[in-house]
């Protein structure tokens, strides 16, 4: 489910093709890039073993020797290993955000959509179960308030209902989307423990779905 890949700006040309000037970036704009890339980097690094060894093997020590940054640096930016998790599973639904923006569902109906959002979710997760394991684990065992939730309803409203978004959305749409984001994560546990298939989650997805999005 994830990737890294640069970005690169085309240069500007004006009108007459030749190269337009710019201000060299501030020193402010180069210290954020610069954090900004430092995160990435522990992020990135704390995503790599949990993959392996899941919250376990997360170590903030060995999360810090392996993104390259001091210890101390690392608790500037996530004060305990759960900020850390937070932080992964942010990613991870930033991914598959970019992914539903660049190929959107094309079903007909919207619990169609919904349900092809989350298999979606689901083939990118389980292509590091590991990792997927501790996610999930994690995240029902938080003592932090995390996004999870949140967006995938958002997520889930947005490509069944048109683009609606949270703020626009009814306190019953937005109950629907939330409840049908717990039956998939409670439907994602069954399956890392072996007691799903693929399969079968997908088919009580879709009937969770066709109940809970008749009306949406």
């Amino acid at each position: 489910m994830r990737s890294t890949h640069a970005s690169v700006a085309a240069p500007l040309s004006d009108p007459e093709g030749t190269m337009e000037s710019h201000p060299a970036p501030s020193g402010h704009s180069v210290r954020t890039r610069s954090q900004h890339q430092r995160r990435k980097r522990i992020v990135q690094a704390a995503a790599a073993l949990a993959s392996r060894g899941g919250v376990e093997a997360m170590q903030m020590r060995t999360v810090a020797e392996r993104a390259g940054v001091a210890l101390g640096t690392l608790y500037r930016y996530f004060p305990s290993k759960m900020d850390l998790v937070v932080a992964v599973v942010g990613e991870e639904i930033d991914l598959l955000e970019s992914s539903i923006e660049r190929r959107p569902p094309g079903a007909a109906t919207p619990s169609s959509r919904a349900v092809d959002v989350l298999m979606r979710a689901t083939r990118g997760l389980m292509r590091e179960p590991e990792l997927a394991d501790a996610l999930i684990r994690s995240l029902i065992m938080a003592e932090v308030q995390t996004p999870f939730g949140d967006r995938m309803t958002g997520l889930l409203l947005r490509v069944s209902a048109d683009g609606l978004t949270l703020e626009e959305a009814g306190e019953e749409q937005i109950d629907l989307a939330g409840s049908l984001a717990s039956v998939w994560v409670q439907e994602l546990l069954e399956m890392l423990r072996g007691r799903r298939t693929y399969d079968q989650i997908q088919r009580r997805i879709e009937t969770a779905a066709t109940r809970l999005f008749a009306d949406i």
